[in-house]
């Protein structure tokens, strides 16, 4: 069978690809982090204990920035799965109508990841309200869930969707 000009990686498919595995690239490093660092707090760890982890999370007090490391970590996911809602998936469904079921399952799990991001900023910022083992604990669940569906949801993304993306001309 010929192959058509679509079926050629493209410069800017390449490189969108890229950018896109960086950015799930340090998603997955950042879940890492505050998932190691709820344990940590949920294991009932002192302060001092959980300081290098927590070295690059901004202000004063180890609950303290777990919790905005947790936020900023939810800020960014979600921002980063609404701009492929809006900029990304109608271009794949433009240039693949065969990605339709692959589309409508990522767009599925990014209000399932959102609804778990949800749950994971009231844990965080319930620490503030209540540090208790039980308070730790429910975070550090939270954040294990997360964990699991996001990190399916990376891998099936960049599986399913990365060839038609590294095809890609432009963007709308």
């Amino acid at each position: 069978m010929a192959s058509s000009d679509n079926d050629q990686e493209t410069e800017l498919g390449r490189a969108f690809f890229e950018e896109l595995l960086w950015v799930h690239s340090m998603v997955r490093r950042d879940l890492d982090t505050v998932t190691r660092l709820a344990n940590g707090a949920a294991a009932g760890e002192p302060p001092e204990d959980l300081k290098a982890e927590i070295h690059d999370l901004k202000t004063n007090g180890h609950l303290w920035r777990l919790k905005l490391g947790c936020l900023r970590y939810c800020r960014f996911v979600h921002s980063h799965h609404n701009l492929e809602d809006v900029a990304l998936f109608p271009v794949l469904r433009g240039n693949n109508p065969a990605l339709g079921l692959v589309v409508d399952k990522l767009e599925h799990d990014h209000k399932r990841v959102s609804h778990l991001l949800d749950g994971v900023e009231i844990a965080a910022n319930s620490l503030t309200i209540k540090d208790e083992q039980p308070t730790r604990q429910h975070l550090s669940e939270a954040l294990t869930k997360l964990a699991e569906e996001l990190l399916a949801h990376l891998e099936f993304e960049e599986r399913n969707a990365g060839p038609t993306i590294r095809r890609l001309h432009a963007f709308p």
